[in-house]
C-alpha cells in the first residue's frame, strides 16, 4: 500500500511539473505572440480581400482553405525550419528577422506613400468581381494567393516569435512556436470569418430583427463595416512601422551596434521623467512612435530598391504576386 501511494506521489508531483511547464510555454507563447502584432493585424487587414466578389456561401469555405494553407505553412515548413536554424544556424536568426523588420516597414510606408501621394500604379492582381468563366478555378487562385501571401507573413510571425522566446531546450521552443502558430491562425482567420460575414448579420438583422433596435444594430453594422475597415488597415499599418522600425533596431544591437537602441531609449527616459505621470506609458509610446517613424523612413527608402529592383526580378523567375497591393 505504502508503494501504491509512493507512486501515486510521483505521478502528481509529475504532473505538477508537467502542468508547470504548459503554462511557461503558453506564457511565453503569448507574449512572443505580442510581438508580431504587426504582421498579425497586416493578416488580418489583407485576407478578406481574396474573398472579395464571391457569393456569401463561398465566403467562409474560402477562408477555411486559407486558414488550412497558413496552419500547414506554420507547423510543416516554418516550424521545422526555425528549429534547424536554432540547432545549426542561430546566427541566422537576427539577419533574418531584420530582414523581416524591413519587409514590414516596406509594406507600411507603401501603405502610406500611396494614401498621400497621387495614384501610382499598384501590383497586378486579377479581381475576382471580373468576368468569371469558370468560378472554381478562379476560387482555387485566389486561395493559392492567399496562401502564398500567408506564407510571407507566417514567415514574419514565426521569427520574430522564435527571436522573442528565451533562451530554452529545442522541445519548449518547439512547443511555444506551435502555441504561437496554432493561437495566432485561429485568431487571424476567426477575426477574418467574422469580418467578411459582418455584413450579412448586419442585412439579416436589419431586415429580419423582432425588434426595433436589432433592426438598429444591423444597420448600424452594415453602414460601419466600412469604416471599421479603414480603421483596421490604418492601425495596421501602423503596427507594422512600429513593430518593423523596433526589430531592426534591435537587430542592430543584437549584430554589436548599440547607438541607435540607446540613443532612443535615453529619450524615451527623458520624456518620461519630464511628464511624470503613467512613466512606463510614457516610456513606450515615444519609444513606439521613434521606432514608427525610423520604420517608415526605411520603408520609404526600400520603395524604390523593391518596386524597381527586386520585383522586376521576382516577376521575372515566377515568383511576382505574392502579396498584392493593397
Amino acid at each position: 500500500m505504502s508503494g501504491l501511494l509512493a507512486l501515486l506521489d510521483d505521478v502528481a508531483a509529475i504532473a505538477k511539473v508537467a502542468a508547470a511547464s504548459v503554462d511557461d510555454v503558453i506564457g511565453q507563447a503569448s507574449k512572443a505572440g505580442v510581438k508580431a502584432a504587426g504582421a498579425v493585424i497586416d493578416d488580418a487587414a489583407v485576407t478578406p480581400k481574396y474573398v472579395h466578389g464571391f457569393s456569401a456561401d463561398r465566403e467562409l469555405p474560402i477562408v477555411w482553405k486559407i486558414a488550412r494553407g497558413s496552419i500547414f505553412n506554420k507547423l510543416v515548413i516554418l516550424l521545422p525550419a526555425a528549429m534547424v536554424l536554432t540547432v545549426f544556424a542561430p546566427w541566422m536568426i537576427p539577419p533574418l528577422l531584420m530582414l523581416g523588420g524591413a519587409y514590414l516597414c516596406f509594406e507600411g510606408a507603401e501603405k502610406v506613400a500611396h494614401w498621400l501621394g497621387p495614384k501610382h500604379e499598384t501590383h497586378a492582381e486579377a479581381d475576382a468581381s471580373g468576368p468569371v468563366d469558370d468560378p472554381a478555378h478562379l476560387e482555387e487562385e485566389k486561395v493559392k494567393g492567399a496562401i502564398k501571401t500567408d506564407f510571407i507573413l507566417s514567415a514574419e510571425i514565426m521569427t520574430i516569435a522564435l527571436a522573442a522566446l528565451p533562451e530554452s531546450g529545442l522541445a519548449f521552443k518547439a512547443a511555444a512556436l506551435a502555441v504561437v502558430a496554432v493561437g495566432i491562425t485561429v485568431l487571424v482567420y476567426g477575426s477574418v470569418a467574422l469580418i467578411v460575414k459582418a455584413d450579412d448579420v448586419g442585412l439579416h438583422m436589419a431586415g429580419e430583427g423582432q425588434s426595433s433596435v436589432v433592426r438598429s444594430m444591423g444597420r448600424a453594422i452594415v453602414r460601419g463595416m466600412p469604416g471599421f475597415m479603414r480603421a483596421l488597415t490604418i492601425v495596421g499599418t501602423a503596427a507594422m512601422l512600429w513593430v518593423g522600425g523596433s526589430i531592426i533596431v534591435h537587430g542592430l544591437a543584437e549584430m554589436g551596434w548599440l547607438g541607435p537602441e540607446h540613443l532612443i531609449e535615453g529619450w524615451a527616459e527623458a520624456v518620461a521623467h519630464g511628464v511624470a505621470v503613467a512613466e512606463g506609458f510614457v516610456k513606450w509610446a515615444v519609444k513606439a512612435v521613434v521606432d514608427g517613424i525610423l520604420g517608415l523612413a526605411v520603408g520609404l527608402a526600400l520603395i524604390p530598391v523593391v518596386t524597381r529592383v527586386i520585383a522586376p526580378v521576382a516577376q521575372a523567375v515566377g515568383l511576382g504576386g505574392a502579396k498584392g497591393g493593397h
